[in-house]
């Protein structure tokens, strides 16, 4: 049966893993500013989902570069799964974080308080992949297959089901498999099942560096949803406003060096994360799968981080739509998305 390298095990994303990483966000940590003098920094959590990856190259660079010490900032990395980082984030126990629309529409219309404010992912990352030899070549081709998923919840899960939906299918159509432990990848390219939800910049840049042949369904194509961005409690948005938008800044600044010399992030992911340089070449075509999915056409009009107000509404009706909806009829675009960020 085909397996696959530990790089591979170890990078499909992880159940909740509290890790973290950076200086510790001591209030009152002082640095010395351009005069000499002592500065105060502003300390801020910041929520990275899943586990420490070469996918949040953006961050670690700058902090390693120190673009947030420059912007007054101290910051402290979390590694939290989604659904408890929109709860954190709402609480104001992490201040701002990294989450999709998926999360956040359902969180927001049950009360959380909670706003995106710039987009890291210009196109949602979410796939349907196979091995080519399944012939699985559209969503219509899905009619009658068996499915691997985490489980029935999430992004993942709400990614197929609008997929589907594109093509008139359901749930009911599909055969869903649940792989609690993110095994997915491993029941593709063994055949245990047809086909499986993953991240275009994961399994099957992996998968393929296995040499196996895939055909992957992106479910932005045929069903837009709003892409992973930065997420913050309203709270604390009032209460570090200025904070969040340096914050933010630095990040998109980091994110821009990194797409112009993918080096410069896979050296800081490695600096940060050293067990990743153990496998260079996977880990630089995961990072450049992400830099492909942080732009859009809108971002290459307007700049990385830019908000596509469209893809909200479309992520809205489509959550709206979807079997077992609790998304709020009365909830608009505006209840979900800031511009205190400054994008």
């Amino acid at each position: 049966m085909p397996h696959l390298s530990t790089p591979v095990r170890r990078l499909l994303p992880a159940i909740a893993l509290s890790v973290s990483l950076g200086a510790s966000a001591v209030a009152g940590v002082s640095a010395q500013d351009d005069t000499g003098s002592s500065a105060e920094l502003t300390p801020l959590t910041v929520g990275l989902g899943y586990i420490p990856s070469v996918q949040f190259a953006q961050f670690y660079l700058a902090d390693e570069a120190g673009y947030y010490a420059e912007a007054g900032l101290d910051v402290t990395f979390q590694n939290q799964i989604d659904p408890e980082l929109i709860t954190l984030l709402g609480r104001g126990a992490v201040d701002i974080g990294l989450a999709d629309g998926t999360s956040l529409i359902p969180a927001v219309s049950q009360g959380i308080p909670v706003r995106y404010g710039a987009t890291i992912y210009g196109r949602d990352p979410n796939i349907v992949f196979s091995l080519s030899e399944t012939g699985i070549e559209s969503a219509a081709d899905l009619a009658g297959a068996s499915i691997g998923i985490p489980g029935r919840y999430g992004s993942s899960w709400v990614a197929l089901q609008a997929l589907l939906a594109a093509e008139g299918l359901s749930s009911d159509d599909v055969e869903i498999i649940t792989y609690p432990d993110f095994g997915q990848a491993v029941a593709v390219a063994s055949g245990q099942v047809d086909a499986a939800t993953g991240f275009v910049n994961n399994e099957p840049v992996q998968l393929k560096l296995q040499g196996l042949d895939l055909n992957v369904l992106r479910v932005a194509d045929v069903a837009p949803l709003p892409g992973p961005g930065l997420v913050s409690g309203v709270a604390t948005i009032e209460s570090k406003g200025a904070a969040l938008q340096a914050f933010t800044a630095a990040t998109i600044r980091a994110m821009e060096e990194i797409s112009a010399d993918p080096q410069a992030g896979l050296d800081a992911a490695f600096t940060r994360v050293p067990e990743l340089a153990a496998d260079p070449e996977t880990q630089l075509a995961i990072l450049e799968a992400t830099i492909d999915s942080w732009t859009s056409d809108r971002t290459a009009g307007q700049g990385l981080g830019t908000v596509d107000l469209a893809a909200w509404q479309s992520g809205l009706e489509i959550m709206r739509s979807l079997p077992d909806s609790n998304v709020s009829d009365e909830l608009t675009v505006d209840d979900l998305v800031t511009d205190a960020l400054g994008y």
